[in-house]
């Protein structure tokens, strides 16, 4: 389990809560760790402001200290964690006076997988620009397109597109039923393809 006096990383994320809730040192450091950059991309993502997104990482991470022992280890830690931060996230956007909408600079996709298997599954005939994209203007254009999204639309595609979070966990993270984020992620489909109509015609021009 230890190596070096450090915690393996072949150790779960529940066992790990588990551990922390034992009073084991470092299990928590580790989870923050292990988890922390994903959701702080999610967060960058959804708030389009990194000052804002830095503090409600700070916020989700103390709620999950607080809340450990609510947590059930039958059940998967990930999608748990993101149902904070989305949380989170929403209270930090009904705080603003208004959204702000200027483009971000997290990147379009955190893994090297070229999957867009949500959109194939939906028979959408839309393409997702790559994450492999260099053109810095195309990029910031996607994401505007994203953060003017309605945010019970952004959410649902962030954490199915850029998180490859199944329906379930999208389920679990959302506290909605399967049925209503199939039919959100139809939804935000057809709105990003409407919006892509004419800023992917305008790129694919030059």
């Amino acid at each position: 389990m230890d190596n070096g006096g450090h915690l393996s990383e072949k150790i779960s994320d529940e066992q790990l809560v588990q551990l922390h809730l034992a009073g084991r040192k470092g299990a928590f450091e580790t989870l923050l760790r292990r988890r922390g950059g994903e959701v702080y991309r999610f967060l960058v993502r959804m708030l389009g402001d990194q000052t804002l997104a830095d503090d409600v990482l700070q916020e989700t991470f103390l709620q999950l200290h607080l809340s450990a022992d609510r947590f059930d280890v039958s059940r998967r830690f990930k999608p748990w964690l993101f149902t904070i931060a989305a949380n989170k996230a929403r209270d930090a956007l009904r705080s603003q006076s208004r959204r702000k909408t200027q483009p971000l600079d997290a990147q379009i996709s955190e893994t090297s997988e070229a999957s867009t298997s949500y959109l194939d599954l939906l028979q959408a005939d839309i393409h997702m620009p790559s994450e492999q994209m260099q053109n810095q203007e195309l990029r910031s254009a996607v994401q505007k397109m994203v953060m003017e999204m309605p945010e019970h639309l952004r959410e649902v595609i962030l954490l199915s597109y850029f998180h490859h979070m199944s329906y379930k966990e999208i389920a679990d993270v959302l506290a909605v039923p399967l049925g209503t984020v199939k039919s959100r992620l139809h939804a935000a489909v057809s709105h990003f393809a409407h919006r892509w109509e004419s800023v992917g015609k305008r790129f694919a021009d030059e």
